[in-house]
């Protein structure tokens, strides 16, 4: 039988729920703040509160219809959102002959089912204290840290760029970069004051504004003897440009597509863009897409994580927002690009 907090539970929870597809960016008029009955959990899964989940730009390709061969289903009109959430655990399985069947009421876990109250997931290993903030685990880093350790193999004394650098991925993959040797670390943004805060706070030695006009000349400014290894999370023209100011040899490693996902014009679910193949030959460049992360890596990520963040050599860029009646607002603020870093709802 479960075990419980002292605290009595409630009868009903909260969740946020697609209410309709848009024609264009999603917004709280898309989505609904519904109230379910309690989740009840089965045999090998746990009740828990959740305590923060993040809110991230993929979910426009999801509430947009998906794209075929990717890990995640489309969501549909009624639907309950989901994503990445740290949640407390709530109700946990006795197991006879142990003393807790391998996790404690009050035990915090990650898991996948966010935009919600309570939910019941999997049990799973708890996170434990490995990072200081265990909100921090809602963070990025993992997909910046395999993406420059295990496709780009980042070299000491190389350039580094990176697009959309204030954004979940970017804000940590400067930062990551320079703690790996990197010689120079160039991001894009289209704020000045998000790109103040990149030179200050995190890590980079320029950053090329976008102010509609082609930045492709503004790169080469920033980086007179081009890159040797970018990780791109945005796409389109800024992945064109990164081509172009490629050295012979470059990785190039695309983790996102915000230059889609962002964009109200876009339908959500594809990133055309237009390259030179000559210069991918020319140049022997690299070009490789990244979704997802192994156990493996991103236990030694959480590792490497924990240490920078005591030490100070890293901080953690984000955005809270308390309330889940808030979360729909979030996800509006972060297509207009208010916030920098990661955004995280606390429930």
């Amino acid at each position: 039988m479960p075990r419980t907090l002292p605290r009595p539970l409630p009868r009903t929870a909260r969740e946020i729920r697609l209410a309709e597809v848009p024609s264009g960016l999603p917004g709280p008029e898309h989505l609904t703040v519904a109230e379910v009955p309690l989740p009840v959990p089965g045999a090998g899964e746990v009740l828990v509160r959740n305590r923060w989940f993040q809110v991230f730009p993929s979910l426009r390709t999801l509430i947009a219809g998906g794209v075929p061969g990717t890990p995640f289903p489309p969501l549909r009109p009624g639907d309950a959102l989901f994503g990445p959430a740290v949640g407390e655990v709530v109700t946990a399985p006795f197991v006879k002959g142990t003393d807790d069947g391998g996790l404690r009421p009050g035990d915090l876990v990650a898991h996948f089912q966010g935009w919600r109250e309570y939910a019941v997931v999997p049990v799973s290993a708890p996170l434990g204290d490995a990072l200081p903030d265990p909100a921090a685990h809602l963070a990025s880093g993992a997909t910046a840290y395999a993406a420059l350790t295990r496709i780009a193999r980042l070299r000491a004394g190389e350039t580094v760029l990176v697009t959309g650098g204030a954004g979940g991925v970017g804000s940590l993959t400067g930062q990551i970069a320079r703690l790996l040797g990197a010689a120079r670390v160039i991001g894009t943004t289209g704020s000045p004051a998000k790109a103040a805060r990149m030179t200050a706070e995190l890590g980079y030695d320029a950053v090329v504004l976008r102010d509609g006009s082609p930045i492709g000349g503004r790169l080469a400014e920033a980086a007179p003897g081009g890159v040797d290894v970018v990780v791109d999370t945005v796409g389109g023209e800024q992945l064109q440009a990164a081509v172009a100011a490629a050295r012979p040899g470059a990785r190039i490693v695309v983790v996102g597509t915000l230059a889609t996902q962002l964009s109200a014009a876009s339908g959500g679910t594809t990133a055309p863009v237009e390259l030179d193949a000559f210069q991918l030959i020319a140049r022997n460049i690299t070009l490789r897409g990244l979704t997802g992360v192994g156990d493996e890596i991103h236990a030694e990520w959480t590792e490497r994580f924990g240490a920078w963040l005591r030490s100070g050599a890293v901080v953690f860029p984000h955005t809270r927002i308390t309330g889940i009646e808030h979360a729909p607002r979030a996800l509006r603020e972060l297509f207009e690009g208010r916030h920098m870093g990661t955004v995280v709802v606390e429930v």
